[in-house]
């Protein structure tokens, strides 16, 4: 399952640039909204919405999913971390177009059957979604949001990520030869 791009890819933009793109984004981000970057905020923030549809009492009395709501009259597209995932699908499709990067196609290693890696995938994203639920944010709202805030708890954060993806790298760099 693999489309071929309708048109040759632009090259990568410099990683340095791009870098100080995002720390402007992030700067502007402060500026007029007066809070940071983060996503996994709006995930909560539509599954309590979706769940108050159905059961509005045990969402308001959730620890979790409670506030969430806010006042419980508050629609998820009205929330900013909401539209800021929304204007980044949008945007990174954009961009992937504009590039010429846009295909669909299943990434994987040569031993990987496509059911595996969607497994895989799948676990992955709901492990992550736990750990950004324990952490208190997602990697972008710890690294980048309480990274420049300074915040001790993110700084670790962001070591322990790299130092596990690195603890790990050695033992699945088969799968990927």
């Amino acid at each position: 399952m693999k489309t071929v791009p309708s048109k040759p890819a632009r090259p990568y933009m410099n990683p340095y640039l791009a870098g100080v793109g995002l720390g402007l984004v992030l700067l502007i981000s402060f500026v007029v909204m007066g809070r940071g970057l983060g996503a996994s905020g709006a995930f909560s923030t539509t599954v309590a919405w979706i769940l108050s549809l159905a059961a509005p009492g045990y969402v308001e009395s959730n620890g979790f999913l409670g506030p969430y709501l806010g006042d419980g009259s508050a629609h998820p597209l009205k929330t900013w971390l909401v539209l800021e995932v929304v204007g980044l699908f949008i945007g990174a499709a954009l961009s992937g177009l504009l590039a010429g990067r846009t295909s669909l196609t299943i990434e994987k290693g040569p031993r990987a059957t496509r059911g595996t890696r969607l497994g895989l995938a799948f676990a992955g994203g709901m492990l992550m979604a736990i750990g950004a639920d324990l952490a208190r944010g997602c990697t972008s709202g710890q690294a980048l949001t309480g990274g420049a805030l300074l915040n001790a708890g993110s700084w670790a954060f962001m070591i322990c990520v790299f130092a596990g993806a690195y603890a790990v790298a050695y033992f699945v760099r088969a799968e990927w030869v």
